[in-house]
């Protein structure tokens, strides 16, 4: 199950505690194919974040629509999951039971235990059903949190950079998770990140995004056949030229003269 994700004309402002306005995204363009892998990157408060809030229905734009398969994204819904940075998983409840949460809340989990079972095994944590979030690693911990957003057999998963706090052992294993559970349930996912290597690793596009008020700047069609391996020369590569046109994104327009 995977959804189209349409962003016309998207622009949002905030009013910061002097009152000023803040532009944090001008005019956001962008088209998400049903199951599609897209990464968002760019410099910190280019608004990556906040656009993913947008399309998540936690935040509202001043101008422009975000649609879902031809519906406006007005508010919150199963058909997106959400994966937070840390996870934000509920310190009180098993594994088993903040993988639950959303059908418990929905009163479905009577009719769809067996589901529980199934997305423990699938995020590979058969054994830890019982055991509670400060009793497990960091890595482990994040995979919970894609099985509670899985669960719900979203359309789309967002992804606000659920890596960046993990070292880089725990980190490449948790990308070849998530593109496992990718490849198998065909889910769109948008992943937020400010590791390039990452970005090329896992997605089909990788969209930069200017400072503020964040633009898109470039769409890069990542064409690199999967497995991918990170050492390959067309890998390093695409890398070198993802880099340069980040840097490019990150420049501070000169000013024009006229004489």
């Amino acid at each position: 199950m995977s959804s189209t994700i349409s962003i016309h004309g998207v622009d949002r402002i905030y009013t910061d505690t002097d009152g000023r306005a803040v532009e944090a995204l001008k005019g956001i363009d962008l088209d998400i194919k049903p199951g599609e892998f897209v990464t968002l990157i760019g410099p910190s408060g280019c608004g990556k974040t906040t656009l993913l809030r947008l399309i998540a229905g936690l935040d509202k734009p001043q101008a422009g629509q975000l649609d879902i398969d031809g519906k406006k994204i007005s508010g919150v819904d199963t058909d997106r999951g959400y994966v937070f940075q840390q996870g934000s998983l509920f310190p009180w409840l098993t594994i088993e039971k903040n993988i639950a949460y959303g059908l418990r809340a929905r009163k479905e989990l009577r009719s769809k235990r067996d589901k529980v079972k199934e997305h423990i095994s699938m995020v590979g944590l058969d054994g830890f059903e019982k055991s509670y979030p400060h009793q497990i690693s960091g890595g482990m911990a994040q995979r919970v949190a894609i099985a509670r957003a899985l669960i719900n057999e979203p359309k789309a998963l967002l992804l606000d950079e659920p890596m960046g706090a993990l070292d880089s052992f725990t980190r490449s294993d948790l990308q070849d998770k998530l593109l496992e559970l990718w490849q198998q349930n065909g889910t769109t996912m948008i992943l937020v990140t400010h590791d390039i290597d990452e970005a090329i690793y896992l997605s089909d596009r990788i969209v930069i995004m200017t400072p503020r008020p964040g633009r898109v700047s470039k769409i890069i069609d990542v064409d690199l056949p999967r497995p991918r391996q990170r050492g390959s020369g067309d890998f390093l590569s695409l890398r070198r030229e993802i880099l340069g046109l980040f840097e490019l994104a990150h420049a501070v327009p000169q000013p024009e003269y006229t004489i």
